[in-house]
Protein backbone atom coordinates (compact mmCIF):
# COMPACT_ATOMS: atom_id res chain seq x y z
CA UNK A 1 0.00 0.00 0.00
CA UNK A 2 1.56 3.39 -0.90
CA UNK A 3 0.58 6.50 1.29
CA UNK A 4 -1.40 8.46 1.20
CA UNK A 5 -1.72 12.34 0.64
CA UNK A 6 -1.55 12.99 4.52
CA UNK A 7 1.61 11.02 5.08
CA UNK A 8 3.40 12.33 2.20
CA UNK A 9 2.43 15.87 3.47
CA UNK A 10 3.78 15.22 6.66
CA UNK A 11 7.04 13.82 5.19
CA UNK A 12 7.86 16.19 2.69
CA UNK A 13 6.97 19.69 5.10
CA UNK A 14 6.92 18.17 8.66
CA UNK A 15 5.48 20.38 11.75
CA UNK A 16 7.74 20.94 14.55
CA UNK A 17 11.06 19.43 13.30
CA UNK A 18 14.42 19.87 15.11
CA UNK A 19 16.44 20.16 18.06
CA UNK A 20 15.30 22.30 21.09
CA UNK A 21 18.02 23.68 23.18
CA UNK A 22 16.09 24.33 26.53
CA UNK A 23 13.43 21.42 26.79
CA UNK A 24 12.45 20.75 29.91
CA UNK A 25 12.68 17.31 28.79
CA UNK A 26 14.03 14.72 26.57
CA UNK A 27 13.02 11.04 25.25
CA UNK A 28 13.92 8.77 22.70
CA UNK A 29 12.68 5.31 21.05
CA UNK A 30 14.04 3.89 18.31
CA UNK A 31 13.30 0.41 16.48
CA UNK A 32 16.14 -2.13 16.30
CA UNK A 33 14.18 -4.07 13.35
CA UNK A 34 15.08 -1.20 10.80
CA UNK A 35 16.78 1.30 12.60
CA UNK A 36 14.75 4.43 12.71
CA UNK A 37 14.90 6.54 16.19
CA UNK A 38 12.96 9.26 17.95
CA UNK A 39 13.78 11.84 19.55
CA UNK A 40 11.16 14.49 21.29
CA UNK A 41 11.73 17.77 23.12
CA UNK A 42 9.46 18.95 25.61
CA UNK A 43 8.61 22.23 27.15
CA UNK A 44 6.17 22.44 29.60
CA UNK A 45 4.57 24.78 31.97
CA UNK A 46 1.95 23.91 34.62
CA UNK A 47 1.61 20.69 33.19
CA UNK A 48 0.89 21.70 29.81
CA UNK A 49 2.99 21.32 26.37
CA UNK A 50 4.06 24.25 25.59
CA UNK A 51 6.39 23.73 23.00
CA UNK A 52 7.32 20.10 21.43
CA UNK A 53 9.78 19.41 18.66
CA UNK A 54 11.19 15.88 17.26
CA UNK A 55 14.40 14.70 15.21
CA UNK A 56 13.68 11.48 13.58
CA UNK A 57 16.26 9.51 11.64
CA UNK A 58 14.34 6.71 9.74
CA UNK A 59 11.45 6.33 6.76
CA UNK A 60 8.57 8.10 5.39
CA UNK A 61 6.08 6.68 7.81
CA UNK A 62 8.23 7.37 10.93
CA UNK A 63 9.15 10.89 10.00
CA UNK A 64 5.22 11.76 8.87
CA UNK A 65 3.82 10.09 12.46
CA UNK A 66 6.52 12.18 14.43
CA UNK A 67 5.09 15.35 12.59
CA UNK A 68 1.87 14.58 12.88
CA UNK A 69 2.07 13.37 16.88
CA UNK A 70 3.84 16.77 17.79
CA UNK A 71 0.77 18.56 16.25
CA UNK A 72 -1.78 16.30 18.32
CA UNK A 73 -0.10 16.86 21.79
CA UNK A 74 0.48 21.08 21.28
CA UNK A 75 -1.13 22.83 23.78
CA UNK A 76 -2.63 19.66 25.96
CA UNK A 77 -2.00 18.61 29.21
CA UNK A 78 0.36 16.10 29.76
CA UNK A 79 -2.36 13.54 31.21
CA UNK A 80 -3.88 14.11 28.00
CA UNK A 81 -1.26 13.50 25.62
CA UNK A 82 0.01 10.37 27.31
CA UNK A 83 -3.00 8.90 26.09
CA UNK A 84 -2.23 9.36 22.62
CA UNK A 85 -1.15 5.87 20.81
CA UNK A 86 -0.01 4.51 17.65
CA UNK A 87 -3.52 3.63 16.54
CA UNK A 88 -4.54 7.85 16.86
CA UNK A 89 -1.16 8.92 14.71
CA UNK A 90 -2.13 6.04 12.33
CA UNK A 91 -6.16 7.47 12.10
CA UNK A 92 -4.93 11.06 12.13
CA UNK A 93 -2.83 10.34 9.62
CA UNK A 94 -6.17 8.90 7.72
CA UNK A 95 -4.09 5.04 7.54
CA UNK A 96 -0.71 3.55 7.11
CA UNK A 97 0.33 0.48 5.74
CA UNK A 98 -0.29 -1.93 8.49
CA UNK A 99 3.36 -3.27 8.60
CA UNK A 100 4.31 0.62 9.18
CA UNK A 101 2.06 1.44 11.88
CA UNK A 102 4.10 -0.82 14.87
CA UNK A 103 7.55 0.01 13.38
CA UNK A 104 7.51 3.42 12.47
CA UNK A 105 5.18 5.42 14.87
CA UNK A 106 7.79 5.46 17.90
CA UNK A 107 7.10 9.52 18.71
CA UNK A 108 4.48 8.46 21.66
CA UNK A 109 7.13 6.08 23.28
CA UNK A 110 9.36 8.74 22.57
CA UNK A 111 7.45 11.62 24.12
CA UNK A 112 6.54 8.85 27.58
CA UNK A 113 10.59 9.00 28.28
CA UNK A 114 10.70 12.82 27.65
CA UNK A 115 7.78 13.33 30.26
CA UNK A 116 9.66 10.89 32.58
CA UNK A 117 12.52 13.13 32.11
CA UNK A 118 10.79 16.24 32.28
CA UNK A 119 9.72 15.02 35.58
CA UNK A 120 13.46 13.84 36.84
CA UNK A 121 14.23 17.21 36.21
CA UNK A 122 11.75 19.11 38.06
CA UNK A 123 12.53 16.68 41.00
CA UNK A 124 15.52 17.47 41.15
CA UNK A 125 15.67 20.85 40.79
CA UNK A 126 12.60 21.02 43.67
CA UNK A 127 15.61 19.20 45.75
CA UNK A 128 17.77 21.40 44.42
CA UNK A 129 16.28 24.34 45.65
CA UNK A 130 15.61 23.06 49.32
CA UNK A 131 11.60 22.11 48.56
CA UNK A 132 11.37 18.09 49.30
CA UNK A 133 8.10 15.84 47.55
CA UNK A 134 6.44 13.80 49.98
CA UNK A 135 5.92 10.59 48.14
CA UNK A 136 2.14 9.16 47.58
Amino acid sequence: MPYNRKVMEHFTQPRNVGEMKDADGVGKASNNVDGDLVVIYLKVKDEIIQGVSFQTFGCAAAIASSSMFTEMVKGKSIEAAQRIDKQMVAEALEGMPANKVECSILAPEAFRQAVEDYRQRKESSLRKNGVYLAKE
